[in-house]
This record gives C-alpha cells, sequence and structure tokens, in this order.
C-alpha cells in the first residue's frame, strides 16, 4: 500500500478520477436511449429490465471482483471492467432482438462490478485516513459530472447522428478510461498479490458478506432503492412532463448532487458518517415525494434538486463508513459487500415499482411514492443504529 501523507490531489488521485469520469460516462450516455431503443423491438414491457438484469451481474460478479481485489490488485479488477464497456459499445447495434439486448445488458453488469470496487479500495490505499469522507466526495463530484455528461451527451449524438454513434462514442470513452488505468502503479503490496488463476474465483461464505458491513448494507439498500427507479423511469417521466432532452433530469440531479458531495463527505469527516446519513435521507423522502407529482414542470425540477443534494451528502458517506468498518486486509470484500447491497436496492428499484407504473402516465406518481416509503425506513433505520450503538 502506498503511505499515505496529508493531501489528497496526488497524480495517482487524479488520474484516478480522470479514468472514472470517462467509465461513468461511458455507461450512463446509453440510459436515456435504451429505453425507446428496447421499445422499438416491441419490449416495451421490458423497461425495467434494462437496469433490472445488469444489476444481476454487477451484483453476483461482487464477491468475485471483491476478492480479486485484495488477492490479484486494484488496477487489473478495474481494466476488466472498464474493458467490458468498451466491448459491449461495439456489439449494442447488432443486438436487435429483446432476447439478445437483455443478454447483452446481462454482460455490461459485469463493468460496475468490477471498475468501482477496484475504484473504491485504491482510493482507500492513497488518502489520508483523516480526510476519507472528503476524498470520496471529491471523487463522487467527479463521477458524478461523468453521469451527468454521459446521458446528456448521449441523447444529443443520438439525436443528430445515429444510436449506433452513440454506442460507439460509448466505446471510445471506456477505452481512454483503460487507457489511464495502464499508466498507474498499483496499492496492493507486492508481498500480498497473487498471480492471476482460476482458484481466485473460489468463493467461501466470508467472501459473500463482510459481516462488519450489514449496517452499511442495510442503508445503502433502503436508499439505493430510489436511484433504480429514477434511472429506469425519469426518461418516461420527462416526456410525461413535456421535457424533451430525456437526459435533463439527469443532469439536475448530478449537478445538485456535485455541490453536496465534498461538503457532505467533509461534514462526515468530523461530525460523524450515521448523522450525515440520516439528513441524507430525509432529504430523500422529500425529493421522492416532489417527484411523485407529475402534475407541474416545477416538481420535475424541484424533485431532481431534492435529489441530487440527498445522494450528494448520501453517498460518499457510506462509502467513508464501508472503510471505516473494515480491515486493510479485506477492503476488496467489504467494497464488494457495499456494492452488493447498492446493485440489489438499485435492480429492485428499477424492477418492482414498474408493477405500480405498469407504462400508464396517471400511475408513475405510485412508483416514486414507493421510493419515498423505503428512504423513511432508512431514516427510521439510521436513527435507530445511532441511539443503540451510541455513533455519530
Amino acid at each position: 500500500m502506498i503511505n499515505q501523507e496529508t493531501k489528497i490531489f496526488t497524480p495517482q488521485y487524479l488520474l484516478l478520477c480522470l479514468s472514472s469520469f470517462l467509465f461513468f460516462a461511458s455507461f450512463n450516455m446509453l440510459i436515456p436511449e435504451l429505453p425507446d431503443y428496447l421499445s422499438s423491438m416491441g419490449g416495451e414491457d421490458f423497461k425495467g429490465l434494462i437496469i433490472g438484469v445488469f444489476t444481476i451481474t454487477a451484483g453476483l460478479s461482487r464477491p468475485f471482483s471483491g476478492k480479486l481485489t485484495d488477492k490479484w490488485g486494484r488496477i487489473p479488477v478495474m481494466v476488466v471492467g472498464a474493458a467490458v464497456c468498451v466491448l459491449c459499445g461495439f456489439i449494442y447495434p447488432w443486438a436487435n432482438t429483446i432476447f439478445f439486448f437483455l443478454l447483452l445488458r446481462l454482460v455490461h453488469g459485469f463493468s460496475t462490478g468490477f471498475k468501482p470496487t477496484g475504484t473504491a479500495a485504491f482510493i482507500a490505499d492513497i488518502v489520508p485516513i483523516t480526510r476519507r469522507g472528503e476524498a470520496m466526495g471529491i471523487y463522487g463530484f467527479v463521477t458524478s459530472t461523468g453521469m451527468a455528461f454521459g446521458p446528456y451527451l448521449g441523447s444529443i449524438v443520438a439525436s443528430e447522428f445515429s444510436l449506433n454513434t452513440l454506442f460507439y462514442t460509448s466505446s471510445v470513452f471506456a477505452f481512454m478510461s483503460v487507457a489511464i488505468l495502464f499508466s498507474m502503479k498499483e496499492t496492493l503490496a507486492k508481498e500480498k498479490r497473487e498471480p492471476f488463476s482460476f482458484k481466485l474465483f473460489k468463493i467461501k461464505r466470508s467472501d459473500l458478506f463482510h459481516p462488519d458491513l450489514w449496517p452499511v448494507a442495510v442503508t445503502v439498500f433502503l436508499t439505493s432503492f430510489a436511484y433504480g427507479t429514477i434511472i429506469t423511469l425519469t426518461p418516461d417521466l420527462s416526456k410525461i412532463v413535456g421535457v424533451e432532452n430525456k437526459g435533463l433530469f439527469f443532469l439536475i440531479f448530478t449537478l445538485a448532487s456535485l455541490f453536496t458531495r465534498i461538503l457532505g463527505g467533509k461534514i462526515s469527516d468530523k461530525k460523524g458518517r450515521v448523522r450525515v446519513l440520516i439528513f441524507g435521507a430525509v432529504l430523500l423522502v422529500m425529493a421522492m415525494g416532489l417527484t411523485s407529482i407529475t402534475s407541474h414542470y416545477y416538481f420535475f425540477i424541484a424533485g431532481g434538486i431534492f435529489f441530487g443534494t440527498s445522494w450528494g451528502l448520501i453517498s460518499p458517506s457510506y462509502q467513508a463508513w464501508t472503510i471505516d468498518l473494515c480491515s486493510e486486509e479485506t477492503r476488496g470484500r467489504a467494497v464488494a459487500t457495499m456494492y452488493i447491497a447498492l446493485e440489489a436496492g438499485i435492480g429492485l428499484g428499477a424492477v418492482v415499482p414498474m408493477f405500480l407504473y405498469d407504462n400508464k402516465p396517471e400511475q408513475i406518481g405510485y412508483a416514486f411514492q414507493l421510493c419515498m416509503l423505503m428512504a423513511a425506513f432508512a431514516v427510521v433505520f439510521l436513527v435507530w443504529y445511532k441511539r443503540k450503538f451510541k455513533v455519530a
């Protein structure tokens, strides 16, 4: 592990942020256009699976990526994840049936099953312990910018050129992400590394779930449910409200999160992770309530702002909390546990509310009200945990 100093902005950290910006822009630029693409094949009833099947392989691959991160290295795991995006972008133009398309989404999910796991462990290796939340917040600022830029750019590329051009653009962004990773230095100590072999894929029960991470897992699951619904249904919500660019909501909530990520992470370093998470979850309840009111454009805007603000507080806090609760030797597996909960929440949030929506515009508000309920459960859990274990 690289010896931690007091500064955050080292060359390694900056290169990692740039690589992650390109990675998140790569696969997020596709999201606003995929529902209509699937509907053009006659698959409008399967729109919830666009995110749902993506998160299945992301979640299933987490125990493997976590173990590989701790044994094989941070950078190789990140390269594998970004390389999947490169490959999938070139295959999407050939996915012209519902089955082939959903199968490709299943494969594409391996990208987020690997890249963020290695990234979180890498950041924990190189940043000061006392500034961990701040570092996660800055990193989140960069990735959120990529997530905002990606969908907005994707809609422009698709409308001005073609869907195939969009898919190829996604591959180019992912390729640049991989190229940057090859210029970086591995942070896992040489004496801890093992050469790649298939025995590394042998998973024990302890690799599936880090027992110390249970409060993080509960919190992440309950709050990420809303995220799954947002990324699945906001393209439809945009059309219902009368917004032409289906990436606008993504842009609004991501820009809003930029103003709170750094601040939220920094406050969590000083005031405590749980305290910040409670406040963020309360804002998430309000965000989902506003988004469920589809009668006016202003509620659409306000919902995006509140959602971005809440997610900007929640995300860096639970990422830093994850590292706080694990040992250096189990960072990869701890991060994998956190991401398994994240993928489970996003996946169910993408699929379950679709039954309430049922492609009926007048019912879309019910989907966001369910998210509001899940966020309220998160508030109750965190308040209980804070009092029970007397933590900040």
